[in-house]
């Protein structure tokens, strides 16, 4: 009779928590930050069609790092717990601290009980009435979730990206220096000495007044190139005279 080798309960947490933060490493970053007008979300992200930012509810978005396929199923589940709450009770009982919640649990019961956890790193942001009441939820592999103030970076060399971020974030921050600031961390992760083009981003926003400024309740905008363009142009860029 072959006996089986023990391996201690601390020991295969480990290697699971390893072996997910090696495959969100390998990610590309993502900054997700409040602003004055609201919450924007920065993804390098050069495929036009997998998105790693998304909609869930009216003033509820998803971002994410890892694994396309892991963190896709989750935002398609999540969505159909806003859709389903939010029909059986009321819109403004799907919060981002309820979804949060609920990710935490799959992403915990995953972590403890299958043999290969989920490489992916998400966050569930709502925006407020005021700056303040922003929420911004952080949530790992293992089901751990924080409450972060301010601004949040995943994947990639996050640290780095999270130092750069941290040095210029302020509460007041306009929307076209929120998104400069993001887009000037994200390289700072890697090898790149320039900052990465519009084609290589992806960037939504959940706009605080959006119910004035485009008469919907859902606040979720995506912006194409051009609009991030003329977000990344330079205050000389804006102000420079015309030459006829």
């Amino acid at each position: 009779m072959t006996q089986q080798f023990y391996v201690s309960p601390e020991q295969v947490m480990k290697d699971r928590a390893d072996f997910a933060r090696k495959g969100i490493a390998r990610g590309r970053s993502v900054v997700v930050l409040s602003f004055r007008d609201g919450i924007a979300l920065i993804a390098e992200n050069p495929s036009p069609s997998l998105r790693k930012i998304g909609e869930i509810y009216d003033k509820i978005a998803f971002a994410a790092v890892g694994k396309y396929n892991e963190f896709e199923s989750l935002r398609q589940a999540g969505v159909r717990y806003a859709d389903v709450r939010g029909y059986s009770y009321d819109r403004q009982d799907v919060t981002a601290r309820g979804l949060a919640s609920v990710y935490a649990q799959s992403l915990g019961a995953v972590f403890t009980a299958e043999q290969k956890p989920f490489e992916v790193e998400l966050v569930v942001a709502e925006v407020g009435r005021e700056q303040s009441q922003d929420h911004l939820y952080r949530l790992t592999f293992d089901g751990s979730i924080a409450d972060e103030q301010g601004f949040i970076a995943m994947g990639g060399q996050v640290e780095s990206v999270r130092q750069a971020v941290s040095q210029g974030w302020a509460a007041g921050l306009s929307l076209d220096d929120a998104v400069r600031l993001a887009v000037h961390a994200l390289p700072a992760g890697g090898e790149a000495t320039v900052d990465l083009p519009a084609a290589k981003l992806e960037v939504a926003l959940l706009d605080r007044d959006s119910e004035a400024r485009r008469g919907a309740i859902r606040a979720f905008r995506r912006l194409n190139d051009g609009e991030v363009e003329a977000l990344l142009a330079t205050p000389t860029d804006h102000d420079a005279p015309r030459q006829d």
